[in-house]
C-alpha cells in the first residue's frame, strides 16, 4: 500500500495549461497518473486528450475527483486552494514557490477547517512509486519498495529516494512537505500515516535547520511511540547561524534550531540518526 496517492487517486490539475504546469501534466500522465481534468477558468475544452473546465466545481461535477496539483501565479495560490477544498477536493498538492506567509497561514486554516489534506506550498510534491506523481520529480529515481520518505527539501527527496531504491529498499510513497516557513501538513502528521500503511516498513524523515518542525515531530515519537523504525537526517551541519539556507523556513534563529540540536532531540526520541544519506539503508537493515 501507499499513503495519500495511488493507482486509482483522479486528479485536476490547476494551472495545466500554463508552460509549468502543461509541461508536468504531461509526465505525470505518463508516469500513470489519473488525470481527469485540467482547470483554467473561463475556459471549456480539451488539452492533450484530458478535459478542460473552467472551475474546479465543473469538474467535481462533470467527473470524480480526489486531488488537484497547484501550478498557480504565487498571488493566485490561496485562491486556487480555497477553490479545490470549497468543491471538495481532499488533497491539495501546492507546488507554487514564493507564496506569502499571511497567505500560506490562511491556505493551511482552509484545508483544515475542511478536512482536507495540504501539501506545500513550494513542494516538489508526493510520488507513490509505480502508482501516482502528483508533482515535478523524477520518477525513475523512485523505485516501489519498502521505506516512506518524508522531507523538507525536494532535492534530498531525490538523492535520499535513489539510494533507497539503488540498495533495494526502494519507496512506498515520498512526501515532499515543502521548505516555506508555513506548510500546510507536518512530519508528525504524515509519519502517522506511514506508521498506519502495512507495506511501509521503515519511515525516513528528512530535515534541516530552522524551524521547530523536527522538534514537533520528537514530540510525537515520544507520545505516540511510532511502531515502526524512524530514520532522521538534517541537512545544514555546518550552515552559519542567521543565513537563509535555500528555503524560507531554513534560517538558524537560535540553539535549538540547528542541525546538531535536531538531531540530539530525535535521537533521543528513539529515531535513527544519520549523518550523511548513504548510511540510511544501513540504518535501515539494522532496524528491520
Amino acid at each position: 500500500m501507499v499513503i495519500l496517492a495511488n493507482k486509482d487517486t483522479a486528479v485536476i490539475v490547476q494551472g495545466g495549461t500554463g508552460k509549468q504546469g502543461s509541461f508536468h501534466t504531461k509526465l505525470m500522465k505518463e508516469y500513470g497518473t489519473k488525470i481527469v481534468g485540467i482547470v483554467k477558468p473561463g475556459t471549456k475544452a480539451t488539452m492533450n486528450e484530458i478535459p478542460v473546465y473552467p472551475s474546479v466545481a465543473d469538474a467535481v461535477n462533470n467527473t470524480h475527483v480526489d486531488a488537484s496539483v497547484i501550478f498557480v501565479p504565487p498571488a493566485s495560490a490561496k485562491d486556487a486552494l480555497a477553490e479545490a477544498v470549497f468543491a471538495g477536493v481532499k488533497l491539495a498538492v501546492v507546488i507554487t514557490e514564493n507564496v506569502p506567509v499571511h497567505d500560506s497561514i490562511i491556505m493551511r486554516k482552509i484545508a483544515k477547517a475542511n478536512n482536507a489534506v495540504l501539501i506545500g506550498p513550494n513542494t516538489i510534491g508526493l510520488i507513490s512509486a509505480g502508482q501516482s506523481k502528483l508533482g515535478v520529480m523524477p520518477s525513475e529515481l523512485y523505485k516501489p519498495g519498502k521505506v516512506g520518505i518524508v522531507s523538507r527539501s525536494g532535492t534530498l527527496t531525490h538523492e535520499v529516494a535513489s539510494t533507497l531504491s539503488e540498495s533495494g529498499l526502494g519507496v512506498t510513497t515520498a512526501v515532499d512537505m515543502g521548505g516555506d516557513m508555513v506548510i500546510g501538513t507536518g512530519f508528525a502528521e504524515l509519519v502517522k500515516l506511514f506508521d498506519l500503511d502495512n507495506e511501509t516498513k521503515a519511515i525516513v524523515v528528512i530535515g534541516e535547520v530552522g524551524g521547530t518542525k523536527e522538534q514537533e515531530l520528537a514530540e510525537y515519537l515520544i507520545q505516540r511511540k511510532v511502531k515502526k523504525p524512524v530514520i532522521a537526517y538534517i541537512a545544514g551541519i555546518h550552515a552559519p547561524p542567521g543565513k537563509r539556507m535555500g528555503h524560507a523556513g531554513a534560517i538558524i534563529s537560535g540553539g535549538s534550531t540547528t542541525a546538531e540540536a535536531k538531531l540530539k532531540i530525535l535521537a533521543s526520541s528513539g529515531a535513527l540518526v544519520a549523518k550523511y544519506p548513504d548510511e540510511i539503508p544501513n540504518l535501515i537493515d539494522k532496524s528491520l
